[in-house]
């Protein structure tokens, strides 16, 4: 069971959690920065940035040699297996492997998972997710000749039809995959039933984790899914991408990688070299967020349900008062859940546009002023398209718990007087 504060504990550490971002005392116009840019890649604590540059200066060194730097390089990756592992709530370490980015790790797995299908099978995706889960599985439907359905949404408030998923559904669905979270609109879904529908049926469950993954607790066992992906440039640490996959199913499959490579699981899904240095910053980002919250446990999992558990609660009131402050302005337009009841089935990422503005016009208007937000549809093609949003896209704004009150009704002042 989650762990529950009864009082959260982020705001009265607030100050000591930002003064670990040296990218937060930046200064633009006079003002500091607000960052709300954070779906696109989140900034970095001091701690992670200092991990990557030890290894860098002290222990560079390709991998299995007989030399000190060499085996503490060795050591560095069991370290950050055993650390994803936490992460994504799993026992085997060995179940989880690493990449250049989620979206490089899509393409390469999608091509493994594709030679189990065959002609006539059937690939369910969705208009809710980000291109790296929709495209890579489109193509390798592709080329094994099996016809990929759709998921719509519910354009009111930019949410999976559910409905609409289990009626795609048949017994010739080899693979469904769906976000955790909308990078776009914030809009979440609810894993564990979906999944249950999808394996109703026989079919896997390919999870996009990207943008949940600062947000709240991944829970791979609990969901029952059978893949997931995330990277960790979005959880406050270097450009490096995490694959988890449930053993018998890495075993199963043949990877694409070069003869002399292991044939062993995670060993064989690894390409190349591993950034050895990253593979660093993906333990200390975790640490990052496990002791971020103070607490009596030391095992790293039960930490992480502290810590998740108060950057819900905090960030659900941020977005809370940003949306409240944002519909009352009449040339703004909301995408996604605006409801204060149902702050709970949203992260804390809102999409927007302001009349007479472009979006990338207002994120210039905006960013000259020290509020950096994102324009366009952040490669969340289909649900902009389905929004009726392109070509220009729309402006998002992505909170993360180092955000304050402060900063909300700064951004929301801004745009009053847009």
């Amino acid at each position: 069971m989650a762990f529950v504060p009864s009082l959260n504990p982020i705001e009265p550490s607030l100050g000591s959690i930002r003064s670990r971002f040296p990218a937060l005392s930046r200064m633009e116009s006079g003002k500091p920065v607000i960052y709300l840019d954070g779906p696109a890649g989140t900034q970095v604590p001091q701690s992670v940035a200092d991990r990557i540059t030890d290894v860098l200066l002290h222990h560079n060194a390709n991998r299995h040699g007989y030399f000190a730097t060499s085996r503490e390089g060795d050591e560095i990756l069991q370290e950050a297996h055993q650390a994803a592992a936490d992460w994504v709530r799993c026992k085997d370490p060995g179940e989880t492997f690493f990449g250049a980015n989620m979206t490089s790790l899509t393409f390469q797995f999608s091509r493994a998972l594709s030679q189990t299908w065959n002609a006539g099978d059937e690939v369910l995706v969705t208009r809710l997710d980000h291109d790296a889960n929709h495209t890579p599985w489109i193509l390798a439907a592709r080329d094994r000749g099996v016809l990929v359905k759709t998921v719509d949404i519910h354009p009111e408030d930019a949410t999976l039809d559910v409905d609409d998923f289990a009626k795609q559904l048949s017994d010739k669905t080899r693979l469904v995959a769906f976000t955790c979270a909308s990078n776009s609109v914030g809009s979440r879904t609810p894993i564990a039933e979906l999944t249950e529908k999808a394996h109703a049926v026989g079919a896997k469950v390919f999870l996009d984790a990207v943008h949940y993954a600062p947000h709240d607790r991944i829970d791979v066992e609990a969901w029952g899914c059978d893949f997931l992906a995330c990277s960790v440039y979005k959880f406050f640490g270097p450009h490096i991408g995490i694959l988890w996959g449930r053993r018998e199913e890495l075993e199963r499959m043949e990877a694409y990688k070069v003869e002399p490579a292991p044939n062993e699981v995670p060993e064989k899904w690894m390409t190349g070299t591993q950034n050895v240095a990253a593979l660093a910053g993906v333990t200390g980002a975790i640490d990052y967020v496990a002791d971020l919250v103070p607490t009596s446990e030391t095992n790293r999992s039960r930490k992480l349900d502290a810590s998740f558990a108060a950057i819900r609660d905090y960030e659900q009131r941020l977005v809370g008062r940003l949306i409240h402050g944002l519909v009352q302005l009449p040339k703004v337009r909301l995408f996604g859940i605006t409801d204060p009841t149902r702050m709970s089935d949203r992260v804390p990422t809102i999409a927007i546009n302001i009349d007479g503005y472009a979006s990338a016009q207002a994120a210039q208007h905006l960013g000259n002023q020290g509020i950096y937000v994102w324009h366009g549809n952040y490669y969340a093609l289909q649900l902009s398209r389905r929004l009726g949003q392109e070509p220009t896209g729309m402006v998002r704004l992505g909170l993360m718990h180092y955000n304050t009150i402060e900063e909300v009704d700064r951004t929301i002042d801004a745009i009053s007087k847009m």
